[in-house]
């Protein structure tokens, strides 16, 4: 029964198993890299296969920027105990990965964080993304929004809640809080990661100015959203370009 590993090396792993450390580990230090980080909390996960309730996520307050393919957690959704025994995750991140992973089988990875735009949007009363732009246009109806905050999510029933909030979408603005992004793939869920806090930050931005916002109407903002899934390849080309830069900076991440 599968319970906890903390590898070695990550290639000392079968290649799927690996390629997910590599590109997990990735994620972990560019986040830390755009400083969307906060202290040595948040997590992220990805399920080792397509269904599956076993998944890798960061080790309990490791800070972002040393996280190594090898450090990260392989966790079974499904084992009793989990969190008893020694090098236990984050309670937080059980909480809300473990129920996901369990809910939502479609989503295969779940990065949660407290970027500063994105989150001092879910701040607001109204936390809509707004269409000003085709950045904020991208996620036009397409974001599912959390205003039930109650506090520090501690237990599977928080994380059973959030995947009924979540349901078949892929982003949730949590309100008081931060943000959820789902993805099938690290570089899918990353990438919108990065134009949902563009998207954000540029919202703030305009909100900051006291001006009235020239929002677009909802034909073009939909129509705009649905133009972006034509380029939905690009993730993949933005993340990869992405490691390229973390492999002539550091390299570690990969070990």
């Amino acid at each position: 029964m599968m319970t906890l590993a903390t590898l070695e090396r990550a290639d000392a792993l079968g290649g799927e198993e690996r390629r997910l450390r590599i590109d997990l580990a990735a994620a972990f230090r560019l986040a830390a890299g755009f400083d969307w980080h906060e202290s040595v909390g948040n997590h992220f996960s990805v399920a080792v296969a397509p269904g599956s309730r076993s998944f890798l996520m960061n080790p309990r307050w490791m800070h972002f920027a040393r996280i190594r393919a090898s450090d990260l957690l392989l966790l079974d959704g499904d084992a009793p105990g989990v969190m008893d025994g020694p090098g236990a995750p984050d309670p937080s991140a059980w909480a809300i990965h473990s129920s996901l992973h369990a809910h939502l089988p479609h989503v295969r990875c779940l990065l949660h964080l407290h970027p500063p735009h994105s989150t001092a949007l879910a701040c607001l009363a109204d936390p809509e993304i707004k269409p000003i732009d085709q950045n904020t246009a991208r996620f036009f109806d397409r974001i599912a929004v959390d205003l039930a905050y109650g506090g520090i999510a501690d237990e599977r029933a928080e994380g059973e809640r959030l995947a009924k909030v979540l349901g078949n979408r892929s982003i949730m603005l949590m309100g008081n809080h931060g943000v959820l992004v789902a993805g099938e793939t690290i570089a899918q869920a990353f990438d919108d990661l990065y134009f949902l806090e563009r998207a954000c930050q540029t919202l703030i931005l305009a909100y900051s100015t006291g001006k009235a916002l020239n929002v677009m109407p909802s034909d073009l903002a939909a129509r705009t959203a649905r133009d972006w899934e034509d380029y939905a390849e690009m993730s993949f080309a933005h993340f990869e370009e992405l490691k390229k830069l973390l492999d002539a900076k550091d390299p570690s991440y990969a070990q």
